[in-house]
């Protein structure tokens, strides 16, 4: 196991440095208060700060605007506003086993962008079995056998000389102008990593999942800007491309996993308190598996990590947030009968006056309108992941509950036909329906087989068991 990171800089963000609200940051009171961020939260502003948040922008002038700032983003109702650009000196590091292709098309991808042309590139050679050939303005590293993608990013992470590296699979092809939208981002002195979006490689081989993946694909962390936390709506980025600050990430990946290496080490940044920003308006197209088998395998694939970040990281990779309350208000509900419906109106009405006294500001009537809105999202939003997780993460448990119950076979057919549709009506323009909700089917299948192996192999259940929220 790799070292731990560097401690955040104390650093405040410099002058010149702008935040934006995030359009689904609600203000309230006059400006006093903000609803919003990942996971939802209220956030009680004093006169000064709401005063210099007169408009949804603010930039940094002074230590105390720059608190402000730094705050709204580590609330996550507020992403950067900055101008793309930047001149930093960056290496592209490219990690490769056995893909001269793939990696000669994005060397030239790199060279016919003006903004990368010049970059150097560090190519680390995982033990190909036709070793990787030397190029014009290309550093090829090379290991006599495979030791898989972390130590190949590490290689090449110690054979750069610049300050901030970029990541890149080799199976991977950046847009023109991808790197400018991330660059400004290192303005910031606690940013350790900010990644693009990753999106499907235009003329790549199509195959029957290839829709699907088009619009809900592993690696596509979708189209909104988001600081990466563990158990907030975009907990991790993946490695296929990232740009990272050297000084940040210390000695880098962990070489000891070959699967969920990447959000490891964002987990690993967060807890020692760098930020990770993910940038949606730089795009990273990537040529996802077409066969279905190769699909099926790499989303089994991916669900063995997760007992592995559990081993290292404990509930953050919990597949399940609920609250204790929220947890007894379905249990009661989806128990049947009278009785159990309207004890579970009763918990969430008790949940509802319980929150309604925590928003309540001094001298002022109950906000119970309020209070009740945010409780019913709050219970929706928990159905949704409890319909997910029966689907995806615990299928093995449903399915045995189905075999021997009627009303279990009912509520997991529901389930699985309701969470897909809700999937596919935001995209329904791109696919057709019966395609999209069979291979998000698959697609959590396989995902919750790899999950339940390597929580077997490794012995260690906390993959699969929920955790309440935290705080904050």
């Amino acid at each position: 196991m790799t070292g731990p990171v560097p401690a955040a800089p104390a650093a405040r963000l410099p002058d010149g440095f702008a935040v934006r609200l995030d359009p689904r940051t609600r203000r309230r009171d006059g400006g006093a208060t903000l609803l919003g961020g990942s996971p939802l939260r209220l956030l009680r502003l004093a006169p000064r700060a709401a005063e210099l948040l007169g408009t949804d922008r603010l930039e940094v002038r002074d230590a105390t605007t720059a608190a402000l700032a730094g705050r709204l983003l580590d609330a996550a109702v507020a992403h950067p506003s900055l101008e793309p650009g930047g001149g930093a000196a960056v290496t592209v590091v490219i990690p490769v086993r056995d893909r001269p292709a793939e990696l000669a098309r994005l060397l030239d991808a790199l060279r016919a962008d003006p903004a990368t042309a010049a970059l150097p590139v560090v190519v680390v050679d995982d033990g190909s079995r036709v070793p990787v050939q030397t190029r014009a303005g290309v550093r090829v590293v090379r290991h006599p056998s495979s030791r898989g993608p972390a130590a190949a990013r590490n290689t090449g992470l110690a054979a750069a000389t610049t300050d901030v590296v970029a990541f890149l699979d080799s199976d991977c092809v950046p847009r023109p102008g991808w790197l400018a939208p991330l660059l400004p981002h290192l303005a910031d002195p606690r940013l350790a990593v900010v990644a693009p979006r990753i999106v499907p490689l235009d003329g790549a081989a199509r195959g029957w999942t290839s829709a699907y993946e088009d619009v809900a694909g592993a690696l596509d962390m979708g189209a909104r800007p988001a600081a990466v936390r563990p158990l907030t709506a975009v907990s991790y980025v993946p490695s296929a491309a990232l740009l990272v600050r050297r000084a940040a990430v210390g000695g880098g990946f962990d070489p000891a996993m070959r699967v969920a290496e990447d959000v490891d080490l964002v987990w690993r940044l967060t807890a020692a308190g760098w930020r990770v920003r993910y940038e949606p308006a730089a795009e990273v197209a990537h040529e996802h598996p077409a066969a279905l088998g190769e699909w099926l395998r790499r989303r089994a694939f991916y669900g063995t990590g997760a007992a592995l970040l559990a081993d290292r990281h404990g509930g953050a990779v919990a597949p399940v947030v609920l609250a204790p309350a929220t947890a007894l208000t379905w249990a009661l509900a989806l128990a049947g009968g009278r009785w159990g419906r309207l004890a579970a109106v009763r918990v969430l009405g008790g949940t509802t006056l319980r929150l309604a006294g925590r928003l309540r500001r001094p001298g002022e009537p109950l906000p119970a309108v309020l209070a009740a809105a945010l409780a019913a999202r709050g219970l929706a939003a928990s159905g949704q992941t409890l319909a997910r997780a029966a689907t995806r993460h615990h299928w093995p448990v449903a399915v045995a509950a189905a075999v021997v119950s009627r009303r279990a076979r009912r509520g997991v057919l529901l389930a699985a036909v309701a969470d897909g549709l809700v999937a596919w009506w935001p995209h329904r323009g791109r696919s057709g329906p019966f395609r999209h909700v069979l291979a998000r089917r698959l697609d959590d299948l396989a995902y919750g087989a790899g999950l339940w192996t390597g929580a077997v192999r490794a012995r260690d259940p906390r993959a699969l068991l929920p955790v309440r929220p935290p705080r904050g």
